[in-house]
Formats: C-alpha cells, structure tokens, sequence
C-alpha cells in the first residue's frame, strides 16, 4: 500500500502547513482526508505536492508491502 508518511515529515521540515496547503496552495480538504487516510490519488496530485514543497516522490509516498495481501496469496 502506499504511505503518505513521508509527506507530513516533509511538510514540518519545510513548515508548510494543512491550512497553507488548503487556503494558499488551493488543495482542497477532500484532498487532505484522501492523503491523511491513505487512499489512492492521482501521480498529478504527487506532482503537484512535489512541487508545493519543492521535494522528491519520495520525500511525499513511499510503497509499504501489505503483509496480510501476502498472508491471503499463500
């Protein structure tokens, strides 16, 4: 699954906060809940917070393998 982790350590180190995000950066709060709960978005959406934040991919999701998917496959 993917993580949005990294985004809010990202968002500390460069003091961008939810409030920014929303009411400057126009992410909308639908948005926020998506990313604070894990659910899928769109690579644009990643683009876009890359840019925001001036950082990598990586520094916004990072892929964790879901071991009860794996626990169902065996």
């Amino acid at each position: 699954m993917m993580s949005f982790a990294p985004l809010w350590k990202t968002m500390k180190e460069k003091s961008v906060s939810i409030y920014a995000l929303i009411n400057k950066h126009k992410v909308s709060r639908s948005m926020i809940d998506k990313l604070k709960h894990n659910r899928n978005v769109t690579l644009s959406t990643v683009e876009r917070l890359c840019e925001i934040l001036d950082c990598k991919v990586e520094d916004v999701v990072v892929y964790e393998k879901d071991e009860s998917d794996t626990e169902a496959n065996t």
